[in-house]
């Protein structure tokens, strides 16, 4: 049928599919921060540097003091790292350091390599601490695996948010991280990376829809993966199947797909991507497109540490009274309120 769909479990980390590699949703309430930034509750009982239990309702992931991911490499592919709640300290092997949150994007290219760190400082002492946000692998295609790292921000003023309704009148707010949905179009990315390239094809959006909206996604060519999250809701209507929070939808090959929202106010992240058909051989942080090339990988980071590390340490965090800012590797500043 042409609008046969998959529907799928999200699991986690999320599945995707080519240009693709991985997306995971983090939701984190985090408890009021101590002098240090970290939490004031108990780490007892905690698997310290490992701490990923789905069942407590904030994780210290990587993190020994201060939740996050203390430093770490990353080649030949690029992250995007999409913050809706709290806010990140961002330092990497470039010189380049952030702090951004409460809507903003990051989009990084890692290319030949770079090390980098996403500290979760815990900067309300008195109240909570919320953080929620989506990272999201893109692959790079094998000629562009060497190119050089980027770091880039999106800042939430900038971005386009489109404030749409159905036939009924019904809200639907849809956040244009990347691509274009009719006139409008998105930021531009990472200048390396494969979504600059409009032939790919390559969407990224947040969508909001009220409860019993309605909304069709827009027609694409034949050979595009597109994959739409359910991740907050009641449940939901995808052309004659019924889906539910925590399950995915897969269409492609030019389906079409229509949704009708349930009873409640139902959020949801959108992929799409023509797919770069190409081996992926991934260890851990390293995505090549040969064993071999992994192996160099591994070789290249013990010689040169992707230029090293020039923070005083590898949980590195920004002083709590700075707000939002990016430092790039140019020694450019900038600064939000």
């Amino acid at each position: 049928m042409a609008d046969s769909i998959d529907i799928f479990p999200l699991g986690f980390p999320w599945n995707t599919q080519d240009p693709f590699l991985f997306c995971v949703h983090h939701l984190d309430f985090y408890p009021q921060g101590n002098e240090n930034m970290g939490p004031v509750a108990s780490l007892t009982g905690r698997a310290i540097g490992q701490d990923f239990d789905p069942n407590n309702k904030w994780r210290m992931y990587h993190g020994q003091t201060i939740p996050g991911f203390p430093g770490h490499p990353h080649k030949g592919f690029e992250t995007v790292t999409v913050a809706t709640q709290g806010l990140i300290d961002h330092s990497d092997s470039l010189g380049a350091a952030g702090r951004f949150g409460n809507g903003d994007v990051q989009w990084m290219t890692a290319g030949k390599g770079v090390q980098h760190s996403e500290m979760f400082p815990l900067l309300n002492q008195e109240g909570d601490n919320t953080l929620e946000l989506f990272q999201i692998w893109l692959n790079l295609p094998k000629a562009s695996k060497g190119v050089d790292p980027y770091f880039g921000m999106m800042w939430n003023e900038q971005i386009p948010v489109l404030q749409l309704q159905d036939k009924q009148g019904k809200a639907i707010q849809l956040k244009l991280i990347h691509g274009t949905y009719g006139e409008h179009s998105s930021l531009k990315p990472a200048p390396d990376s494969f979504a600059a390239n409009p032939d790919n094809k390559v969407a990224l959006w947040l969508l909001e829809l009220e409860a019993g909206a309605e909304f069709d996604f827009p027609e694409e060519a034949n050979g595009v993966n597109r994959n739409l999250y359910f991740y907050e809701g009641e449940s939901l209507q995808a052309n004659d199947r019924q889906a539910f929070p925590g399950m995915g939808i897969r269409f492609s090959r030019g389906q079409k797909l229509h949704i009708t929202n349930g009873n409640q106010k139902a959020k949801f992240l959108f992929l799409q991507g023509k797919p770069i058909g190409e081996p992926v051989v991934q260890y851990g942080p390293f995505v090549m497109n040969t064993e071999k090339e992994i192996q160099d990988a591994f070789t290249e980071f013990r010689a040169t540490e992707f230029g090293g590390w020039p923070w005083p340490s590898f949980d590195h965090v920004h002083p709590r009274e700075k707000g939002r800012f990016a430092l790039h590797a140019d020694g450019r500043l900038e600064e939000k309120v």
